[in-house]
């Protein structure tokens, strides 16, 4: 029997210090290297997941942006996209706007260069879109354009609709979204500050889940494992053989799972994964 191991990265994978553990990438690239089927689906993109795993040998494709894309890490290119339909970016920036809301637009150009463009209309961020844009600026696979709209070019293009801020504003900008508009909207607390939430808009039907399923059936897969720790893990964890919470999850995240391990700063998923290889 094949399984499917996928883990959330950060508050899942990731420890305290965001950053995939040297023990947790031996423990992973050796089992992965025997065989072992791991892979982690994030709300990252590649431009950051790259470097998070750059130590960890994994031979199947991440899931990224929450599903609405893979990434291929063999071949360094994207795989699955699912863009948002062009009548629907419209909608959404109206309802963004009515808001008051300016999110990032996340976006991927025509030219094969696997570099994301990242959109902001206002020149000006405010303190937490600032600090998030200050720990990637540097990125080689995306590239931030501040006090720019995106461009004619990129209309049908579009893969993420991302904002931050004070709970409450981003809350009610997602329920608003969720009621008027058919894409996939999720919004959930900051794991870093409880104050703070995190809103993302995709194309209908992109989740976790979904990609999970596609990618068990691409690799044929008998059985999946899931690890999560947040609100936008629980469509993953509905869908698996075995659901599995850290123990610094969420309240909501641990009632789904089937099983609650250790915390993440224990290396607990890498442990779980080498734990149930041993008994096969």
């Amino acid at each position: 029997m094949k399984t499917l191991y996928v883990s959330d990265m950060d508050g899942t994978l990731l420890g305290a210090d965001s950053l995939v553990s040297p023990r947790s990438a031996e423990i992973i690239s050796r089992l992965s290297r025997r065989g072992a089927l791991i892979t982690v689906a994030t709300a990252r993109t590649p431009a950051t997941v790259v470097p998070l795993l750059a130590d960890t040998y994994t031979s199947i494709p991440a899931i990224v942006m929450t599903g609405a894309a893979m990434w291929n890490r063999a071949t360094a290119s994207y795989e699955e996209i699912h863009f948002m339909p062009v009548e629907l970016e419209q909608q959404v920036e109206r309802e963004c706007s009515s808001a008051g809301i300016c999110p990032f637009v996340y976006t991927l150009p025509d030219d094969n260069s696997g570099i994301m463009q990242v959109y902001h209309a206002l020149p000006q961020l405010n303190h937490i879109e600032d600090g998030f844009y200050q720990e990637r600026r540097d990125l080689l696979l995306k590239h931030f354009n501040l006090g720019s709209r995106s461009p004619e070019s990129v209309v049908g293009r579009k893969i993420l609709y991302f904002a931050m801020g004070p709970k409450q504003g981003i809350y009610k900008a997602g329920q608003r979204l969720a009621e008027a508009t058919e894409c996939a909207v999720s919004y959930y607390p900051d794991i870093f500050n409880p104050e703070l939430a995190l809103l993302e808009v995709f194309a209908p039907g992109v989740s976790k889940a979904a990609a999970i399923k596609s990618l068990q059936r691409r690799i044929g897969a008998d059985r999946l494992v899931v690890f999560g720790d947040n609100i936008n893990d629980l469509s993953m964890l509905a869908i698996a053989d075995e659901a599995v919470a850290v123990g610094n999850a969420l309240p909501e995240v641990k009632e789904a799972a089937g099983r609650v391990i250790s915390p993440n700063t224990d290396d607990s998923v890498a442990k779980f994964i080498q734990q149930a290889e041993d008994r096969q």
